[in-house]
Order: C-alpha cells, then sequence, then structure tokens
C-alpha cells in the first residue's frame, strides 16, 4: 500500500482515525529461549478515506510474513465459533438447495472449520488457505481439498480455466486480512457462478466505534469494515448486497449476501436498515471518525486503573487467551508480567510460548487451577460467556473474571 492512498477506491488518506503507538505482529508468538533476542516492532495507525469511508491502517511487511508456516490460529478451539460455523452450514443447505452437484468454497478456510459440516452432508468442497499450518489440519483432521494459496483475481482465473465455479464462495473474516482488497473481490467476481451467492463476514465498524473496540486493530487486520465502505468496493467488480444478517460474533459482524450485480435483485428490508442506521450514527461523516482516538485514550486509561489498583491491593492476576486482539491491548497499554503474570490458552500450539512484545508465557488452562489467582483477564472478550461458563470453577476460592473491553468490568 501507499500510506497517502486508500487501498480501495485510492484517494488520498489525510485522516489518523486510531494512532496506537508501534506495537509487534499480533500472532507472532516467540519462543522463551528467543526472549533475548530484538523483537520486529511496526507502527500501528489507522486511517479513514475521506472519499470511500473506507478504515485502513498502514501496512509494512506482506501477507506471507504475518500468515506463516506456523500461524498459531485455528479456528477449531472456539466452542461457539464451531457452533456458528454448523448453523452457517445447516442454514445456508437448506435455504439455497445445496447438494451433490453444487460447490462450496471457502476463502481462508482455517482448518477446515466450516467446511466439515458441508462435506459431512455430502457437498463438494474447496478450501483456500495461505497458512501451511492450518491447511495441514484441515487436509489431517477433515479430509478437506485444501489449497495453500492466497485468493485473487489469478487463482480465481485458474480454477475456472480448471472448470470451478462456486455455488456458495464464504469469506469469513478474510476481508479485513486483504491488502489488495481490489484483486481480493475481484476473484469473488470471477470465481462465482451467475446465479451463485457469496456471503462475507466482518466485524462491523460500527460496533468497534460505538464500543471502543480499538484492540481489534492490528496489523493482520488491512481494514475495518462498514456496510457504507464494502458497498463501494463490491460494486467497482460487478458485485452487489442483497441481504443482510447481524450477528454476535467478534463483538458485532455483519453477514453479506451477496449476487452478481446482473441480477435484479431488490435489497431486503434488513439491508435498508443497517444503510440507516451507518447514516444515522454518522458514517458518511468525517466528524465522526475524529473523536474515536480520544475513545481509545480513556478506554486504555480505565484498563490501568484497575490493574494498578489490583496490585496494589496485593491482587494477583493471569490472563485467559491468547488472541491477537489481546496483544494489541497489552501492548498499546504497556501491561507486562507486571500485571499480568501469565495467560492461558487452549491451542497448544500456543502452550509454552510468549506473547509477542510483553512476553508474558502462555500455559495450558489447568494452570489456572494450580496458581489461583485472584483475577483472571479475559483476553478474547467477545467469547466471554463461552470461557466464564468453562472455567467457572475459579470461583471456588474466589477468583473473579475481569472482561477488559469495551470498558473493565468485575465478573
Amino acid at each position: 500500500m501507499n500510506r497517502s492512498a486508500c487501498r480501495s477506491c485510492g484517494a488520498p488518506l489525510h485522516h489518523v482515525f486510531a494512532d496506537l503507538g508501534r506495537t509487534p505482529i499480533a500472532n507472532a508468538f516467540r519462543r522463551p529461549q528467543d526472549a533475548a533476542g530484538a523483537e520486529s516492532i511496526y507502527p500501528l495507525k489507522a486511517f479513514v478515506c475521506d472519499a470511500c469511508w473506507l478504515v485502513q491502517i498502514e501496512d509494512f511487511h506482506r501477507p506471507e510474513e504475518l500468515f506463516r508456516e506456523d500461524y498459531a490460529y485455528f479456528s477449531s478451539y472456539s466452542d461457539s465459533w464451531l457452533a456458528h460455523a454448523a448453523s452457517y452450514a445447516k442454514q445456508m443447505t437448506a435455504d439455497f438447495g445445496l447438494d451433490a452437484a453444487s460447490l462450496v468454497v471457502e476463502v481462508a478456510s482455517n482448518d477446515g472449520y466450516l467446511l466439515q459440516h458441508f462435506k459431512a452432508r455430502g457437498i463438494p468442497v474447496l478450501g483456500v488457505e495461505p497458512a501451511a499450518s492450518v491447511a495441514e489440519a484441515a487436509r489431517r483432521n477433515h479430509g478437506i481439498d485444501t489449497l495453500q494459496a492466497f485468493f485473487g483475481a489469478d487463482l480465481a482465473s485458474r480454477l475456472r480455466r480448471q472448470g470451478l465455479a462456486a455455488d456458495l464462495l464464504v469469506a469469513n473474516n478474510v476481508l479485513a486480512h486483504v491488502p489488495d482488497i481490489n484483486d481480493f473481490v475481484a476473484g469473488f467476481a470471477i470465481l462465482l457462478k451467475p446465479d451463485g451467492l457469496a456471503t462475507f463476514e466482518f466485524p462491523h465498524l460500527l460496533n468497534l466505534m460505538r464500543l471502543t473496540q480499538f484492540d481489534t486493530i492490528y496489523h493482520e487486520h488491512y481494514s475495518y469494515l462498514s456496510l457504507l465502505a464494502v458497498e463501494a468496493l463490491l460494486a467497482r467488480h460487478g458485485l452487489k448486497v442483497v441481504d443482510i444478517a447481524e450477528l454476535p460474533t467478534h463483538g458485532g459482524s455483519l453477514r453479506l449476501f451477496v449476487r452478481h450485480a446482473a441480477h435484479d435483485y431488490p435489497p431486503s428490508a434488513a439491508l435498508t436498515a443497517v444503510r440507516a442506521r451507518e447514516t444515522h450514527f454518522g458514517l458518511d461523516r468525517l466528524a465522526t471518525y475524529r473523536t474515536f482516538d480520544q475513545q481509545v485514550r480513556a478506554a486504555k486509561r480505565a484498563f490501568l486503573r484497575f490493574l494498578i489498583d489490583a496490585k496494589e491491593a496485593g491482587a494477583s492476576i493471569a490472563a485467559y487467551g491468547a488472541p491477537a486482539k489481546g496483544n494489541t491491548l497489552l501492548n498499546y497499554c504497556g501491561v507486562g508480567r507486571d500485571f499480568i503474570d501469565y495467560t492461558v490458552d487452549r491451542n497448544p500450539q500456543k502452550q509454552g510460548m510468549l506473547l509477542p512484545g510483553t512476553a508474558i508465557p502462555v500455559h495450558a488452562p489447568d494452570h489456572l487451577f494450580a496458581t489461583r489467582p485472584d483475577y483472571v483477564v479475559i483476553l478474547p472478550w467477545n467469547l466471554k460467556n463461552e470461557i466464564v461458563g468453562q472455567m467457572a470453577a475459579i470461583r471456588h476460592w474466589g477468583g473473579r473474571f475481569v472482561v477488559p473491553m469495551p470498558c473493565v468490568e468485575v465478573l
């Protein structure tokens, strides 16, 4: 990206949305034996385009540096996300009559968390996943045919030459991860059958701003998406949104139902309502974006205030989870082992590692029961209900959960 130009429409970028300082890559976990070595850090600054209203960060590295062979995010370690995927597969199969003659393609298919549910129904599937670690897990654990590649117009054209075209083309939480967002969407226009359907899910910028979810800003997320910005992007490539669903996932997400613009599909009532709500909030006015950085600083002070008060009272503090959002929060707030002794995570790929920047060690969840901390900070706050249910036994010794975002809440 030319940092002076919008990655969607190419207009000049002048307006800072949030400046989170300099941080390491959020999923660049380190081994303890490497802790003394230098760690790469990069500016984490988001801008808003006043022409198409896409919020976006500067990027300083290639995608292959972010989605490495040892990429540590595995979708299947969240029970609630697995349930979300199963529900989606059931709904789409029923609503759109998918069967053995159909093809479902998922871009950024991760470890097969979603496509396994279509495959179990006898529906042909294909995954496209750039990270070797999760692509191999999809093949090994679920037998999912998975291309290890970045998706774009060239790959879509190659697949079409091979005779493949998608009845359902899925992009869950990937549109934000794409530096060349026009090439990515162009690939959807190429690979989607003339009467096919594409769905895009992404965290809604409206919720990020309304609830000060600044920790969802990190280097793997190149863009922060509103319906307003995405509709303009899709239109550029002959696609249009025909329906929408609002979802609770990731702190509040949108699922867009997208078809080729040549079809005369009227907008649904739900789509019209979300458009109106974004306009009412002011997502088409620059003044709305200019106050967000102040909200971020206030949230930082509130989190630090809780930690300082708890430590001065003699409390011990651990954390649950090692998500990218947690690493943004901790690094921006300057919170290391002086406040949080360790964190735990169900993902074996993260256990035994150190969080980037803060060097907080990651253990298996049973470490909480061996050490009995007074407070457990839930870093993946979007999964708080799932985590509180799984780890409710910490209350047996008087332990309490802390949700740091969007404001500090002690449960």
